[in-house]
């Protein structure tokens, strides 16, 4: 792990970017060289052609030297794209540690999900969203990996698992930059359900004795037409075409659905090999990277970035039908036939660990991801994840989408006797920020990322809020419906495998004092009944008699604000008890309200 993020991708972005400009300044000077030789190649024709002063053979030249330029120029274009990616993934890592992120990444806004227990009130996708900082994955299946983490927290053996992989790739910054390079050209060109469904299908031309057959055939056809060449007799010829049709004209159905479905599932798996390369050359110690890699080894033979490449090769070939020499030698060789065969062993043999290998590219990718993070915030620590009832144990605690400048740290712990914490305060005090600052380091430490703390020990936790509950006009519900509905799934969660953090910010507002203080007070209490812990905000100190009601299971905290030549100040540090003072009249005549 670079001791200073910052100046590590500093001096890696200058690199990348003096290796651009070096293979551009090549790309012109080959350039160059290939109208020289074009020139050259025009210049012969007279001579050696027309006037017949030199011999043609003169002409292969600078012909061969036009192709070797050509080879060469593809490279260096190849080598400065490469250069180029790089560059732009140390800008997208500079501007994440300059707090320039914020709407440059991949908001993640197909894994939005308003019933979701927690995910839109914590801010996980969309625009500046948890999800965007994080995700450098380049592959659908890599950010759906990702997602799924987030959306829903692991098992502590998991959450171990991953945090000794993170802690081991957060230094590997080659290998992360590898992946994430190679990664960005296959984001669009590798489709990977369609090529798990065509992976797990039953191959359809399997028999033997037809490819034996095919074999045969294309054999005598090549016999035949070499004897019809050099004799002229074509009845032999003629006669394996007849059997070649045959057999052709009996299989075609299944080998266009072979052909059509492999060009649709397998566009760029040379490039999907070259990751699998990578990561089959990296040694790893940590056990879930350890298990990630044996996943490669599975099915025998050879590794899967040679199987992989192998089967793109294949696409190849059958892309190459409309080359005028296949189209004239392809049919009496039956070459689309063969290709079709050696697919569908390819698939026969192959075909059942594909689902596997993109299991494992996927999941390092996201786990990349979360080193990524980890590299970027050194001083963010892992959490400790501790068995037993619920527990959450914060030191210096603050929100990871806020600039470290900006975000104020606290203290805080739940657990033991101490279940609820009523947090008072004005509007715009930090009451809603504290909640998501615990929710969104909750779903850090439970995916098996750093947090943003000095200090955190949790128990494995279930997780649920209620903090931008909204009505739904299309479904017909009011706010306050919303609300309980979530109160509801929160409940149910309560009764799950772990305990429940639950986050309730102003709860129940959209009913009566009286009303609200009642339902509150059972809501709170059923929760706490089923072993939950958790915060809940409240400008309303009618509600801040809960942890009487709740003694000694519940305390009050709260944040104070100034208000002084009518513009108000906050400091954003809890405090315990109860706010003791509203400034919402005074800040209503402060903009010329006269209350």
């Amino acid at each position: 792990m670079p001791p200073d993020p910052h100046a590590e991708y500093s001096t890696r972005l200058a690199a990348r970017r003096a290796s651009s400009a070096v293979f551009e300044r090549q790309h012109v000077r080959l350039g160059n060289l290939r109208l020289a030789a074009a020139l050259t190649f025009l210049a012969l024709v007279w001579p050696s052609i027309i006037r017949e002063v030199l011999s043609p053979w003169w002409l292969l030249v600078p012909l061969a030297a036009y192709v070797f330029l050509v080879v060469r120029d593809g490279r260096a274009l190849a080598s400065k794209a490469h250069a180029e990616r790089a560059a732009a993934y140390y800008e997208r890592g500079l501007a994440r540690l300059e707090d320039r992120w914020a709407g440059a990444g991949e908001p993640g806004e197909r894994f939005r999900d308003p019933t979701h227990p927690y995910a839109e009130d914590l801010d996980l996708f969309g625009k500046g969203g948890l999800f965007e900082l994080l995700s450098t994955c380049r592959t659908p299946l890599g950010e759906e990996a990702l997602a799924r983490w987030l959306l829903h927290p692991a098992a502590p053996e998991i959450v171990r698992e991953r945090q000794a992989a993170v802690a081991e790739l957060r230094g590997r910054l080659d290998l992360r930059e590898d992946l994430a390079v190679l990664e960005e050209v296959i984001g669009a060109g590798v489709h990977p359900d369609a090529l798990l469904r065509w992976a797990g299908e039953a191959p359809v031309l399997v028999a033997r004795r037809e490819r034996v057959l095919a074999t045969v055939l294309s054999l005598l056809a090549a016999v035949t037409g070499l004897v019809w060449a050099v004799t002229g007799y074509a009845t032999p010829f003629a006669g394996v075409l007849a059997a070649e049709f045959v057999l052709w004209y009996g299989l075609r159905h299944r080998l266009d659905h072979v052909v059509a479905a492999v060009e649709r599932a397998a566009p760029d798996l040379a490039l999907l090999a070259e990751v699998l390369a990578r990561l089959e050359r990296e040694p790893f110690e940590a056990p879930r990277l350890a298990a990630l890699a044996a996943a490669l080894q599975t099915g025998g033979g050879a590794p899967p970035s040679r199987r992989i490449a192998w089967l793109g090769r294949l696409v190849e070939l059958l892309d190459s039908r409309d080359n005028w020499f296949v189209r004239l030698f392809g049919p009496p060789l039956l070459y689309t036939l063969h290709l079709g065969f050696a697919v569908e062993a390819w698939r026969g043999a192959s075909g059942g660990h594909v689902g596997g290998w993109l299991e494992a590219v996927a999941e390092m990718e996201a786990l990349s991801a979360l080193a990524g993070y980890a590299c970027e915030h050194p001083a963010d620590p892992f959490p400790e994840i501790v068995p037993g009832e619920a527990l959450f144990d914060a030191e210096g605690l603050g929100h990871p989408l806020l600039p470290g400048s900006r975000a104020v740290r606290n203290d805080l712990r739940l657990g033991g006797e101490l279940r609820v914490l009523v947090v008072s305060g004005s509007n715009m005090s930090g009451k809603s920020t504290l909640l998501r600052t615990v929710g969104v380091n909750v779903v850090l430490a439970m995916a098996g990322a750093p947090v943003r703390a000095r200090r955190l020990r949790l128990s494995p936790l279930a997780l649920g809020a209620s903090i931008r509950v909204m009505d739904s006009l299309q479904g017909g519900s009011s706010r306050f419906y919303a609300e309980i509905s979530r109160l509801r799934q929160l409940m149910d969660l309560a009764r799950g495998e772990f305990p429940l953090l639950f986050l309730l910010d102003e709860l129940l507002h959209g009913t009566n004092s009286h009303d609200r203080r009642i339902g509150a007070e059972a809501a709170v209490r059923g929760l706490v009944e089923r072993g939950a812990i958790g915060l809940l905000t409240t400008h309303d100190l009618a509600l801040a008699h809960l942890p009487e009601a709740l003694a000694p299971r519940g305390s009050n905290v709260h944040f104070e604000d100034q208000l002084e030549n009518g513009r108000m100040s906050f400091d954003y540090l809890l405090r315990p008890g109860v706010v003791e003072k509203s400034n919402a009249l005074e800040l209503m005549r402060s903009i010329g309200l006269d209350v």
